[in-house]
């Protein structure tokens, strides 16, 4: 994006990260649950300690002294869910009442719901592989497993799953949160170190310079760690390994606290009370779920499933964009950049006016909008403006003037039944308005066959023979 290279580069030249954002565009919880993962080098997810909470005075700390154990692996799991999973059920308790179907239903929802802080995009992939490593084991049988192991393991698959989606605030990761806020003048790569993007937003360039070289924040170690401390201290069963895992986890702990303290400077944007709507929409579908019984999540999705999660996602990614962007004249300027979006004045209005050319009248009120910006849009084009969501705004004509242009619009919705529109619903001569061709409304999606109607290679019904 053009302006965030241009931040990119002012950070650069002065040393300094620089926002690139005015509000908060994520939910931060008043009570969230920090966890860094910490994965032993060379295995397979396997972990080898962890740090945990919610209060930053206090955390805890697990360690698997031999990782290469199944039986330790699996206590640190039947551990690690003694203490997460009270926290993430501690929010399924009280209920309120959302109405549905234009108010003719209601349906019930949990008031809250949990929130996980992890460092890194790493510490969710960690999350979601342990999750599919322990969600399918036995309580029973040859080598049963405690029953707290398999319920984390749908939990943290859950969770993995909630981070997917664009604008989730159940599972985030530090360093895209604060990438979604400021830019550094040091590489896309380089902001994965977590020690070194905090350093470039409080300090600075040469701060960050320093703390390249702290510990990092998992779930992967430091190859030279590995090799001249961890390994002796595994090899030796050395008592030692729990305090010299402590000492390395403790500096991320406490700036993953000092991250949640930053990004609370920030205003919430108006949409993100909406998107955390859903979020708790998905936590009280899943505990339901958990409380029914039900069978842990698939390996893999069919081919139907996969194809409406991907949809969802998409749908998911394309109003999660327009919803920054109506939250934020930062994120918006890129548009007004590009010519979707243009800012001008209201210089003729005319609110009563009627369509009487149809079966019936309708109010169809015109405004003329001057601009002195780019605009690339022609007549015909639909338009929404940020501050009247539910109103549409219809190019009739744009002229060109010696200022810039001025385009005639017709608007629809938004303003009563009536053939006369309520107060403030149609912008007066002299209001100042923002019009895009953004639109954050429901876009409904594509009609999916039945699992059972698809060829066989998609997981249907195998192909008939040619003998019948």
């Amino acid at each position: 994006m053009t302006l965030v290279a241009l931040a990119r580069a002012q950070a650069f030249a002065a040393g300094r990260a620089q926002p690139i954002a005015t509000v908060r565009h994520l939910h931060l919880h008043d009570h969230p649950f920090v966890l860094i993962p910490l994965a032993m080098a060379g295995e397979a997810n396997a972990p080898l300690a962890a740090m945990f909470g919610d209060s930053p005075a206090k955390p805890r700390l697990l360690v698997v002294a031999q990782p290469r154990n199944r039986d330790e692996r699996f206590a640190f799991a039947d551990a690690l869910s003694a203490e997460l999973v009270p926290y993430l059920m501690s929010f399924a308790d009280q209920t309120e009442a959302v109405a549905v179907d234009r108010g003719r239903d209601v349906r019930h929802r949990y008031v809250d719901a949990p929130q996980v802080w992890v460092p890194n995009p790493g510490g969710i992939d960690f999350l979601r592989l342990f999750g599919r490593s322990t969600r399918f084991r036995r309580v029973d049988g040859d080598y049963p497993v405690p029953p707290t192991v398999p319920l984390l393991g749908q939990w943290l698959t859950f969770l993995a799953g909630a981070a997917e989606v664009p604008g989730s605030s159940l599972l985030l990761n530090a360093v895209q949160a604060l990438g979604l806020h400021w830019a550094t003048g040091q590489s896309g790569a380089e902001d994965n170190h977590l020690g070194s993007l905090l350093a470039w937003i409080e300090a600075g360039a040469q701060a960050a310079r320093e703390a390249e070289n702290g510990p990092v924040a998992g779930p992967a170690t430091d190859p030279e760690f590995d090799n001249r401390v961890l390994a002796p201290l595994i090899a030796d069963g050395d008592p030692a390994l729990a305090t010299v895992l402590h000492e390395l986890l403790l500096p991320t702990w406490q700036q993953m606290w000092r991250i949640l303290d930053r990004l609370r400077t920030l205003p919430p944007g108006d949409r993100v009370a909406a998107r955390w709507d859903s979020d708790r929409d998905s936590y009280s579908s899943f505990v339901e779920h958990l409380a029914e019984g039900g069978p842990p999540q698939p390996r893999r999705d069919g081919a139907v499933a996969a194809a409406a999660r991907l949809q969802r996602l998409e749908n998911a990614a394309a109003r999660y964009a327009v919803q920054r962007a109506f939250d934020d004249p930062l994120v918006m300027a890129e548009y007004r950049l590009a010519g979707v979006a243009f800012g001008g004045v209201v210089t003729l209005a005319a609110p009563d006016r009627v369509d009487d050319t149809g079966k019936r009248p309708v109010l169809r009120p015109r405004i003329m909008v001057a601009t002195a910006e780019t605009i690339r849009v022609e007549a015909g084009a639909t338009l929404t403006s940020p501050a009247r969501p539910a109103q549409k705004a219809k190019v009739v004509s744009i002229t060109a003037t010696p200022a810039g242009h001025d385009v005639l619009l017709e608007l629809s919705g938004g303003m009563g039944r009536k053939l006369v529109a309520e107060p403030g619903t149609v912008p007066a001569v002299g209001e100042k308005l923002l019009l895009t061709t953004l639109s954050e409304g429901y876009r409904p999606g594509a009609a999916l066959p039945d699992p059972a109607e698809t060829p066989w290679t998609h997981g249907g019904p195998p192909a008939l023979s040619s003998d019948g």
